[in-house]
């Protein structure tokens, strides 16, 4: 068994701290323009130290003494889902106020694009950056489509909730923690939540053509989700190679061990 190198140095905690502080700029922002309450800033403040906390100990666990620059830009992005979630705790069960919300989170999609591609260009891609970009973006779908669910109705939940019951599923049934193959179609879904939820809140669009396109992004997410399923279940003898290497790998079933006759004299 390898032991992993032990870190050498101590853990950078100041891009964390500027993170943190950046947040509760953002919250003070917001109350001063939309009057965050007592409420609204406990969810902002939770919300930061929950996230400080997961964080320093992905980065303890990762052997990584500071963020890369594609993780800051997804720092930022978690900043501004911060905001988006303490708006819409604050303002439960009537609805946020749609500018303030829209803004901050079509900045945070928009910035999606960005970390991952930086992550690529500069070399930097790692599996810590990858969860940081997927807890940030299921948090933000999450508190998107609360925001929804007031003016549309419970159903909407189901576009934030349908990770996170992925995940609770994946306790059960281990086999759906595999890798999973890269897919366009899986992204391109993905991204689409966001920008339903966002032009939903906005309120640009008639109520009526609002409603079938949550409902097509629904039915699109529980396609994608739906066919990953199956992918997991069919193939799940199939473990993950390490880093770098083109695909899976098939770990044969073992084969029983088949003694030779014995040969006794006669």
């Amino acid at each position: 068994m390898i032991t992993p190198a032990p870190i050498h140095g101590r853990l950078d905690g100041s891009e964390l701290a500027v993170g943190a502080g950046t947040l509760l700029v953002l919250l003070a922002l917001l109350w001063a323009g939309v009057g965050l309450s007592t409420l609204g800033w406990f969810a902002g403040v939770g919300y930061a130290a929950v996230g400080w906390a997961v964080l320093t100990v992905g980065l303890h666990r990762a052997r990584r003494l500071t963020l890369s620059l594609a993780d800051l830009v997804t720092l930022v992005r978690a900043v501004l889902a911060g905001g988006v979630v303490a708006l819409v705790v604050d303002r439960l069960p009537e609805g946020a106020p749609a500018s303030p919300l829209v803004a901050l989170a079509s900045v945070a999609l928009v910035l999606d694009a960005v970390d991952g591609h930086l992550a690529r260009r500069t070399g930097t891609v790692s599996p810590l950056g990858a969860r940081f970009d997927m807890e940030v973006d299921a948090l933000l779908i999450l508190a998107l489509s609360v925001q929804v669910a007031t003016s549309f109705g419970g159903w909407v939940l189901a576009i934030g909730a349908m990770r996170y019951v992925f995940v609770a599923a994946s306790w059960v049934a281990p086999w759906l923690k595999a890798a999973l193959p890269p897919s366009l179609g899986r992204k391109t879904v993905a991204a689409l939540q966001g920008i339903v939820l966002v032009v939903a809140c906005s309120g640009v669009l008639p109520r009526s053509v609002a409603a079938v396109s949550l409902v097509l992004a629904l039915v699109l997410l529980g396609w994608s989700f739906g066919r990953d399923v199956i992918w997991l279940h069919r193939n799940r003898r199939v473990r993950t190679c390490r880093a770098g290497s083109p695909g899976p790998v098939v770990v044969p079933e073992p084969r029983p061990s088949v003694r030779p006759p014995s040969r006794r004299a006669p």
